[in-house]
């Protein structure tokens, strides 16, 4: 039991329906509540009462990495950063996050966007509503690798109540690039530094988990499900979104070679500090329904090209190419 489930046994006034009960990213003590929504009044700062860790808030944004992350992540950090600045990722521009994922106005990843749009509106017309009436139209939902937010931002304009979460926090890519949405939105969300397999939220706090394109930097895909489940309340869903999917594991073991010999090319270092998954198959989405998930497969249309990937492949000789899915799990109430 939670400090603060103890708390309310004990006949303490309960939550309101804003607050988002936090776990010490530390010792994983329960350390009270802040607003799901971001709130200059407050305090940037909180101590926990069992290991004395400092959490603050700098530049809107909940740190909650521990010591010992920061350590293990502090490499993986350092070549994705390196290698997401120098491709171009971002803009000064604020019409370029309002724009997201529909356009890339700096038109230097015209493609991946395209895809992620295309994903979106699937997920806009064909899921939301399911969600909807599963959830209620105001749902609590994680956004797990939440980048610079453009998802969470969507989700908050249709009413929904994000919280952002990712290891990166700069102000291009990272969660500090969600400042651009605040001036549009009349609710701001919260935005929280932490790991996937480290969620710092106390049970049962969210109705919707959601890893937009984030999935496979996962080292464990078991326990990062796990950390989800967790957070979720009973009958939750969880949502993986394009995640390069391949039938073969060794499809995407040539990939992950493919890239970790481009970026040594490129900068030297073969970019592989932590051991990320990089990829799932139809074998690992079956691993992990054992988990107590029911999966239910999509697919989006991306375009005529773009279904004809595999066939061109096979003609070519060449390594499958990927896939994107997305992923609708629920929890088996048993």
């Amino acid at each position: 039991m939670t400090t603060a489930v103890a708390d309310f046994a004990a006949g303490a006034a309960l939550p309101s329906a804003g607050d988002l009960w936090l776990r010490c990213p530390e010792c994983s003590a329960s350390i009270g509540a802040i607003s799901d929504r971001e709130d200059g009044l407050v305090p940037a700062r909180i101590e926990c009462d069992n290991c004395d860790h400092a959490i603050v808030r700098s530049n809107g944004v909940w740190q909650m990495l521990s010591r010992r992350q920061h350590l293990r992540l502090g490499t993986f950090l350092r070549d994705y950063e390196e290698i997401r600045r120098s491709e171009g990722r971002g803009s000064q521009h604020p019409a370029f996050y309002l724009a997201l994922p529909f356009a890339d106005l700096t038109g230097n990843f015209t493609d991946q966007w395209r895809i992620r749009g295309r994903s979106y509106r699937f997920l806009e017309r064909h899921l939301l509503y399911l969600l909807e009436e599963r959830h209620g139209n105001r749902f609590r939902v994680l956004d797990i690798g939440a980048g610079n937010c453009w998802l969470s931002y969507r989700l908050a304009l249709r009413g929904h109540r994000p919280v952002a979460v990712d290891i990166c926090r700069n102000a291009y890519d990272g969660l500090q690039a969600a400042a651009h949405y605040a001036a549009v939105l009349p609710e701001f969300f919260a935005r929280i530094e932490a790991e996937m397999n480290c969620l710092p939220f106390d049970n049962a706090q969210f109705d919707v988990a959601i890893y937009n394109a984030s999935f496979h930097y996962s080292t464990d895909y078991m326990r990062t499900l796990q950390e989800a489940l967790r957070c979720l309340r009973p009958g939750g869903t969880i949502l993986i979104i394009d995640s390069p999917t391949y039938q073969r594991a060794q499809s995407g073991e040539r990939m992950r070679s493919e890239r970790h010999q481009a970026f040594a090319a490129r900068f030297g270092r073969r970019s592989d500090s932590l051991p990320t998954g990089d990829y799932l198959t139809p074998a690992i989405m079956n691993d992990l329904a054992e988990l107590g998930i029911h999966w239910t497969r999509h697919l989006a249309w991306y375009g005529v090209r773009w279904w004809l990937r595999p066939a061109t492949a096979k003609l070519k000789r060449r390594r499958e190419p990927s896939q994107f899915y997305i992923y609708e799990g629920r929890m088996v109430i048993s």
